[in-house]
């Protein structure tokens, strides 16, 4: 895990845990419906922040016999299931407790004045305070999440906030990214609803909030669900098949590709499988010269003795032949997995298999007219 991205989840479970708290003690205080929905959103978001720190953390572990690319994926699971189990559980419990409240309308909530440490304190201020505090705390997470979200917006050219936030390819920073602004609109929410019943005497208004934050609840879980399960369904990375195809098309040595795949891991890792066709020239051009002082050398390092030489001149043409088209192909390909490494790094896996040799259009064709080689090898 990146240490901004470390940084902005560890920040909103500090500020979290504290909003919580206090506003679990203001909502016993003055009873209101908003102020309770509130400490449920806060909890939730706590909680959420420290599957999301978890997943990242079991995300970190390198491959082993079990993960061959790694644990990766395990930070979509971890957020897939904060998502749909702790979001869902605070928007029903939000709009239950907003249910049981309107049926208590008219009934005492709470004392209109808290009593603490020997003096008489308006709820309506305790519940400002808190608010005002919230604001604060879930003010500077926000910032350090948004901070991080714009700089890495920026470094893919991207200008709207809102367009990148529906294709950004880290869910765990938009995860944090949208709690926040969740629980900025949310604590924007409580104080119209608690101010609005106080001016007009009217609970309708309390509760009515209180609903809304439910809800909203509600609806981050789901987009943060369909965030994360694209990423478990074996989503290709277009960005990557494009590069290759760009790749393909601009060298020299390559004629087409074919079976072109890919699978995302996670944001920092892509797989990508193909099949190519290498141009005749490509192999052909110095082929003979090549062979001849590779055989030669493959001679050299066995023995000097001429009868022996002699002996041994089939296996080392035939050894020398074979290593030298490998050789060729290997090259190949290692030039576009460094060029599609330095391009995209988060491609890490390349897996390329040299399908045939194409000849040359103004040579003879094959005797059943096919330009192309049909035997594959698998170089790489």
């Amino acid at each position: 895990m990146s240490h901004s991205s470390k940084k902005a989840v560890i920040t909103a479970i500090v500020s979290n845990a504290l909003v919580t708290l206090i506003k679990f003690i203001a909502s016993f205080l003055s009873g209101s419906a908003s102020m309770a929905n509130e400490a449920v959103h806060s909890l939730m978001d706590t909680l959420n922040q420290g599957f999301l720190f978890l997943g990242l953390r079991e995300s970190e572990k390198p491959a082993d016999t079990t993960y061959a690319f790694g644990h990766g994926q395990k930070k979509y699971l971890w957020n897939l299931w904060s998502a749909i189990g702790l979001f869902s559980i605070g928007a029903g419990l939000g709009l239950s407790h907003a249910w049981h409240s309107w049926h208590k309308l008219g009934e005492t909530h709470g004392p209109v004045m808290a009593n603490i440490l020997g003096h008489e304190i308006d709820t309506l201020w305790i519940n400002l305070t808190v608010l005002a505090i919230g604001f604060l705390l879930e003010g500077y997470s926000f910032l350090v999440a948004m901070k991080e979200f714009l700089k890495r917006m920026r470094a893919h050219g991207e200008k709207s906030p809102i367009a990148y936030l529906l294709k950004a390819d880290d869910p765990t920073l938009m995860a944090i990214v949208l709690e926040d602004s969740a629980a900025m609109l949310g604590l924007t929410l409580a104080a119209l609803g608690i101010i609005l019943s106080a001016a007009t005497g009217y609970g309708e208004y309390d509760i009515l909030f209180s609903a809304l934050i439910a809800i909203m609840l509600g609806g981050i879980a789901f987009y943060l669900s369909f965030i994360n399960m694209r990423f478990l369904a074996d989503m290709r990375d277009m960005e990557a098949e494009y590069l290759f195809q760009e790749v393909v098309e601009n060298h020299p040595e390559l004629e087409r590709y074919h079976d072109l795949r890919s699978i995302i891991i996670d944001e920092q890792h892509t797989v990508l499988i193909a099949e190519i066709e290498l141009k005749e020239e490509a192999m052909i051009n110095g082929l003979r010269k090549k062979i001849g002082d590779t055989e030669a050398q493959i001679l050299d390092e066995l023995t000097h003795n001429e009868e022996q030489r002699k002996q041994l001149l089939r296996y080392a043409r035939d050894r020398a032949a074979v290593e030298v088209i490998i050789g060729r192909a290997e090259r190949i390909i290692d030039e576009i997995e460094q060029d599609i490494k330095s391009r995209l790094p988060r491609v890490s896996h390349i897996t390329l298999e040299v399908e045939g040799v194409c000849a040359s259009e103004n040579l003879p064709l094959s005797e059943d007219g096919s330009p192309c080689s049909e035997e594959g090898a698998p170089a790489s």
